[in-house]
């Protein structure tokens, strides 16, 4: 659905912002974009939308070129901004309807309703916008980037300032819309969020693509367990005769931590090679319990590697 290809922008203080990006995003994914602050993410998606032109490079969106056929690109394109930047004194209703006018759509009545229901707004249609809470404002941003039915819709930082029930709420919308076959590209600081909604996974760091994968296999790939072994007696240091495992104390000697690749189940390393050597050494163990690294860990660790 996009193709980022050779992207740079460098702007007038001389700061680049993007370097050489090449991005695919398939056509009805959920793709979440992360990376820290000043990663060059809003200014990635403001640059395919075509807010910001780029220095080098091209965008195309279902195959128009954002540049030499902006329209249509743009047309293709919902966006959802970090900024709260509503029109305080119009209603709800008015606002989204205004806004698939900007795009030279007909009136719609039934589907801004249907818009404005989806999003828990149907009840608040003739409330001015000064009215509203802010998980409300950020969801009048939401109707607003739907209302000329779009096939793209970028979602930059949406559930910033809103608590969690209102956030699952929208992601729940967010399901529904790529059930419809919109195509979805996520920015987000809360990893939970890229971990629950996303089918992939991409890492900006300074202006560069640092890896692009499925969300499953990147977990798989990246991540590791560990498990938690909680002593009858608790030990000064680990045995001379465990040295072979990949073992660390914990709980002031309490439980021993075992850090594994999920995917390989060697001999030196085996849990079950562990669990027969602490037998022999006379360790007895009173509990256990696994841990799967979770995508923050891997996008701390991605971004830490890359310093």
């Amino acid at each position: 659905m996009i193709r980022v290809e050779g992207l740079s922008k460098t702007f007038a203080g001389g700061f680049q912002a993007l370097k050489d990006v090449d991005l695919t995003i398939r056509r009805g994914e959920i793709f979440a974009l992360l990376g820290p602050n000043g990663a060059g993410k809003t200014t990635l998606i403001s640059v395919i939308c075509g807010l910001v032109n780029a220095s080098r490079g091209r965008v195309l969106v279902d195959d128009h070129d954002n540049v030499r056929d902006y329209r249509a690109a743009r047309r293709l394109i919902g966006l959802v901004p970090q900024e709260l930047t509503n029109e305080a004194f119009t209603t709800v209703w008015d606002t989204v309807s205004f806004s698939r006018g900007l795009f030279g759509k007909p009136g719609d009545p039934a589907h801004i309703e249907r818009v404005l229901r989806a999003l828990t707004l149907w009840d608040k249609r003739h409330n001015r916008l000064l009215e509203l809470s802010g998980g409300m404002k950020r969801r009048v941003l939401i109707a607003k980037a739907l209302s000329h039915e779009p096939q793209v819709l970028f979602l930059d930082e949406p559930t910033a300032g809103v608590d969690v029930e209102l956030r699952r709420e929208m992601w729940e919308v967010v399901r529904a819309l790529r059930a419809e076959g919109v195509t979805i590209i996520l920015t987000t600081h809360y990893i939970e969020e890229a971990e629950e909604m996303a089918d992939r996974i991409g890492v900006i760091r300074a202006g560069e693509i640092v890896l692009v994968e499925e969300k499953h296999a990147l977990m798989r790939k990246l991540g590791s367990k560990e498990l938690t072994l909680h002593l009858h007696e608790p030990l000064d240091s680990v045995p001379p005769a465990l040295a072979g495992h990949a073992l660390a104390l914990a709980e002031e000697g309490h439980a021993l931590v075992y850090t594994y690749d999920a995917t390989s189940e060697q001999d030196g390393s085996s849990i079950s090679g562990l669990l027969a050597d602490l037998e022999a050494v006379g360790l007895r163990v009173k509990d256990l319990h696994t841990r799967q690294s979770s995508l923050e860990d891997i996008f701390v660790s991605l971004v830490r590697e890359r310093r």
